[in-house]
């Protein structure tokens, strides 16, 4: 998570929240500083107060939209009016929750906002994880994400576009690995994949070849 919040008090009582339901939580205290981090990190979702100092909540969403950076967001804000949330929402939010708002609520729109990202168009399920096709990363419970190599992205794709199928390891080799010599590549890159996401993310049918297991 990203926590933009130039109340350090309330910042810290989010983030301790947050990290209490199992989130690990950047905070930033100013726009600018969030701006930094939201363009340069990789987050499940970011939490942006609408005032901020040295730039606002919604030039900082502005900021981070026009750089196409598509990471869910919730605002927040003591601006309640119908006008303050269309305008928050138009700017590119994902969700706003009006101050004060009540921490169990605010913990259930970040749930909500992580699922998204479990349910989109651009994404394969892995049980009840998710490849995000556009970010290469596995999306885990709670939002957490796992980057992977290219090798590594395109041996999961491949095997989660057929679920079911069995892949041989010379088909893996010719589909993934095409300009290697050896299928023994392949155990290689599974042996990568399971290191990262546990050894039940590829399952091993003896004698015939691999099959997508669950995260």
């Amino acid at each position: 998570m990203l926590l933009v919040e130039d109340d350090r008090e309330l910042a810290g009582l989010l983030a301790e929240m947050l990290d209490g339901e199992g989130y690990e939580t950047d905070q930033a205290h100013d726009g600018q500083r969030g701006l930094h981090l939201g363009l340069t990190g990789h987050y499940a979702v970011m939490i942006l107060d609408r005032r901020l100092p040295v730039m606002d909540g919604l030039g900082l969403l502005s900021g981070l939209r026009r750089k196409a950076v598509t990471t869910r967001v919730l605002m927040l804000s003591a601006l309640g009016e119908v006008s303050d949330r269309v305008a928050g929402l138009d700017a590119g939010a994902d969700d706003y929750l009006v101050k004060p708002f009540e921490m169990d609520e605010m913990l259930a729109r970040v749930r909500a906002l992580c699922r998204r990202d479990l349910d989109g168009a651009d994404c394969l399920p892995l049980g009840e994880a998710a490849l995000d096709l556009v970010r290469r990363e596995v999306i885990l419970e709670r939002g957490r994400r796992v980057t992977l190599s290219g090798r590594e992205f395109e041996l999961l794709r491949t095997l989660a576009q057929r679920p079911k199928v069995i892949h041989p390891r010379s088909s893996l080799q010719t589909e993934v690995f095409a300009d290697t010599n050896g299928e023994s590549i392949v155990d290689t890159y599974v042996y990568y994949l399971r290191r990262k996401l546990g050894r039940g993310v590829v399952r091993t049918v003896h004698g015939l070849g691999y099959q997508l297991g669950a995260v």
